[in-house]
């Protein structure tokens, strides 16, 4: 379902999703380094809560899906899953190195790799394991992608810019 942002409740979800995203987390698999980094910014001493993010178990109603580890061919389909039951927008996260770029699991036999050759990826968090700060940072870029799409709308525009510069870029 998708609600115009012209229409009084098409700007309230867009003003909702902004103040408060819910994010849900998916672990493909690694050493669970940077999930313990995620749950320290659930933690009071982080305390994500004060930006309005909450964390959901349901892929159903989450905006941000969090991805940590690198990805097997047993979880690529699972994972795949998850993003197609998230609704429209989704946003996702590669935390660490092992899902930016498959980490020190690269070239393995049962390895896909990094999260982005299963599903697109808006925003990626480097270290092994990153510290909760960045992991906060980058919800709170999500929420500034959130903004940017819901005035151009939708994620298009993204895709179309970074073409126009390749093709400057280029000529």
């Amino acid at each position: 379902m998708t609600v115009s942002n012209r229409t009084f409740s098409g700007r309230l979800m867009t003003w909702a999703r902004g103040k408060s995203p819910w994010v849900t987390i998916f672990n493909s698999g690694g050493c669970n380094a940077c999930d313990i980094e995620i749950i320290a910014c659930l933690m009071p001493r982080f305390d994500v809560e004060r930006f309005g993010i909450l964390s959901r178990g349901s892929p159903r109603h989450a905006d941000i899906l969090i991805v940590t580890g690198a990805v097997t061919r047993q979880q690529a389909p699972r994972l795949r899953r998850v993003w197609e039951q998230m609704p429209e927008p989704k946003y996702v996260i590669a935390v660490g190195a092992c899902a930016a770029g498959g980490g020190v699991f690269q070239g393995l036999y049962h390895m896909v790799g990094s999260v982005d050759q299963v599903i697109p990826v808006d925003v990626f968090v480097a270290g092994c394991p990153p510290r909760p700060d960045e992991i906060i940072n980058a919800v709170v870029t999500c929420l500034g992608l959130m903004a940017e799409d819901a005035v151009h709308g939708g994620r298009a525009w993204r895709t179309k810019a970074t073409s126009e510069a390749v093709a400057e870029a280029i000529a």
